[in-house]
């Protein structure tokens, strides 16, 4: 069984993407919707959480466990990997791609403020400066927008806009989603962005590291009971929407 985690809905847009590749896989997943949004807590509260998360997901079964969280990621993965004998699978900021990509040398990225700060995504950011502009904004209003499954619509187009128009402003024609939650707005984006900005999405290729990682260590990559089985630390109901949209896609 394959655990994963988020704040709170956003990471079920990377459950989306494994669902294509472990179609016949068990899942558990956590949404810690009571904490949402993580951007907003300490590393140390992320990091205490991060925990007892992982431990609720490995006394259910899970065998490898998925942050689906870029900024839990980027605050507690190393800790979890040293305190727990369990592959992790981190979200990794997509700097290299939008930078080997980019026409104008310019790429923006959006994120929460404690993603911003973590030396997961600074070293990252550190690698490509020299060569690329990189523009950053916080997604303001976004996972509140997911939350409350305003996915589309003008005013989820008005909140967009203002975190997105900066980065644009600047130059940027790659724009890099930094948390799990902004992919389920992606259409809102891609049309606030206009022709010519990509968007990356990261959800894909951190599904593609689970399985390279799966099978690394000889894990069953179906299972007898294939499903997703819900567990949040709050109300339900973002999460269980969200579900059904990303299973009926």
């Amino acid at each position: 069984m394959v655990g994963i985690f988020d704040s709170g809905s956003g990471g079920l847009s990377v459950l989306r993407e494994i669902l294509k590749i472990l179609p016949r896989e068990r899942f558990i997943y956590y949404a810690d919707n009571a904490n949402c949004p993580y951007g907003e807590k300490t590393l140390d509260f992320i990091i205490e959480r991060g925990r007892a998360i992982t431990k609720t997901l490995l006394d259910r079964g899970a065998g490898i466990i998925v942050i689906a969280c870029n900024t839990a990621t980027g605050a507690a993965i190393s800790t979890l990997r040293a305190e727990f004998p369990v592959k992790f699978i981190g979200m990794e900021p997509a700097v290299k791609p939008a930078a080997l990509s980019s026409r104008t040398g310019v790429i923006g990225v959006l994120a929460t403020a404690a993603t911003f700060k973590t030396s997961k995504y600074l070293t990252t950011k550190g690698r490509y400066e020299d060569n690329t502009r990189i523009v950053e904004h916080v997604g303001e209003g976004f996972v509140e927008l997911v939350e409350r499954g305003i996915l589309k619509g003008a005013v989820a187009e008005s909140v967009v806009r203002r975190s997105l128009k900066p980065l644009l402003d600047e130059g940027a024609d790659r724009i890099v989603l930094g948390c799990t939650h902004y992919p389920f707005l992606m259409d809102v984006i891609r049309k606030v962005a206009g022709p010519g900005v990509e968007v990356i999405d990261p959800a894909p290729a951190a599904a593609r590291r689970l399985l390279e990682v799966m099978k690394e260590e000889g894990l069953p990559l179906e299972d007898p009971h294939p499903g997703v089985e819900l567990v949040t630390s709050g109300d339900r109901g973002s999460a269980e929407r969200l579900l059904k949209m990303i299973r009926y896609a």
